[in-house]
């Protein structure tokens, strides 16, 4: 039996400091909106009014889940935190996108070792800042304290969202056809995948994240922390301009561009890619610094385009110029074809995590 009266405090849970960072979230939380929230911050469930989906041939939701992953330990060194949130939100909405889908609500969960409400408010101002760049409503959340399971300084972040899409205008394999184009979308940096070969990489060359790295222009810490480029609005723009002329997308996230490609091709489809663009200088950094092979540099980072999009080839002049409308470098990398017997061999790519799709060959050399 303890001596002291044992309270929620005393075992690490502090309840005012919840309370003191949901009221400093609040405007960050009103300014990620759509007019279909009902309610407001502090209830047990957000709420959604989908009345506009009667008015659709054939709804179809499209959900997705994910996190931030090991990006998290970088912002907790860097004690910057109010650009994660927008990492975030990057990871879940543009996979749902992937499908046509347009995403209408956001969660969130982060889970910490100590709540410090200027910290949760700052992940909270960042995810806020994601929903508000992709059009979408953050409906609710969660902060849970975790002593003893996590550190005091520690946390980390998750989140869900749901979309909607027509039952016809769904992106899918089978809409690829022989000749179409592949086009390649511009990352803002290394996203939020692969980030436990760049911290191995940065801890055995001995650098700090503070460290000035003249080829980045600013420090390590800061290029490493570059937000997470949000595609859903443009590509949404691009979705409803082509019609059946965009023929499907994919998010080029962990696995890199040859894997998350194949997964939405075909099978007896064949993308060959050339890698004729300027490899950001991110990624050399860290070839070079850790003499990591191409072939698992390339399985693990983006290369520098973080969304991929197939259309058919009268097409991709338009798209180009959309895209380029919204900031977002574009430029055709490659073309599919009908596979045959030359679709296969060690620098090719058949199908990704599970999925029966088509492959993809990489080919060429980076420009430096």
């Amino acid at each position: 039996m303890s001596d002291q009266p044992i309270t929620y405090a005393s075992a690490g849970v502090d309840v005012h400091a919840g309370d003191r960072a949901v009221e400093l979230m609040k405007a960050s939380v009103r300014r990620a909106q759509r007019p279909e929230v009902l309610g407001g911050l502090g209830g047990f469930a957000g709420m959604f009014d989908a009345s506009a989906l009667l008015g659709m041939r054939r709804p179809v939701l499209a959900t997705s889940t994910d996190g931030v992953g090991t990006k998290v330990a970088i912002a907790q060194a860097m004690d910057v935190h109010d650009t994660i949130g927008q990492d975030l939100v990057g990871m879940v909405v543009d996979d749902i996108v992937v499908s046509g889908a347009e995403p209408l609500f956001m969660t969130d969960y982060i889970a910490c070792g100590r709540v410090v409400p200027e910290r949760i408010a700052a992940i909270v101002s960042g995810i806020a800042r994601g929903c508000e760049l992709a059009g979408v409503a953050l409906v609710g959340g969660e902060t849970a304290e975790h002593p003893g399971l996590l550190d005091p300084e520690e946390y980390d972040v998750a989140g869900a969202a749901t979309g909607v899409v027509e039952h016809d205008a769904v992106l899918a394999p089978q809409r690829v056809a022989d000749g179409d184009v592949v086009l390649a979308l511009a990352s803002s940096g290394l996203h939020s995948n692969g980030y436990s070969l760049v911290r191995r990489v940065v801890e055995a060359a001995g650098w700090g994240w503070e460290r000035e790295v003249p080829e980045l222009g600013r420090t390590l810490g800061e290029e490493c922390l570059e937000p997470t480029r949000i595609y859903t609005r443009p590509l949404l723009e691009v979705v409803r301009a082509l019609g059946p002329g965009l023929r499907v997308l994919s998010h080029v996230t962990g696995g890199g561009l040859a894997a998350n490609l194949a997964r939405v091709l075909p099978p007896g489809m064949l993308a060959t890619v050339e890698r004729a663009w300027e490899l950001p200088a991110i990624f050399a950094l860290v070839q070079e610094l850790g003499q990591v092979p191409q072939a698992d540099l390339e399985q693990t980072l983006n290369m520098g385009v973080g969304f991929v999009a197939v259309v058919a080839p009268d097409e991709a002049d338009r798209a180009v110029a959309l895209l380029e409308g919204h900031g977002i470098p574009t430029w055709p990398v490659g073309t599919v074809e009908q596979a045959g017997e030359g679709a296969s061999g060690p620098d090719v790519v058949q199908g990704a995590k599970g999925v029966d799709g088509g492959a993809v060959r990489v080919v060429g050399d980076y420009r430096r």
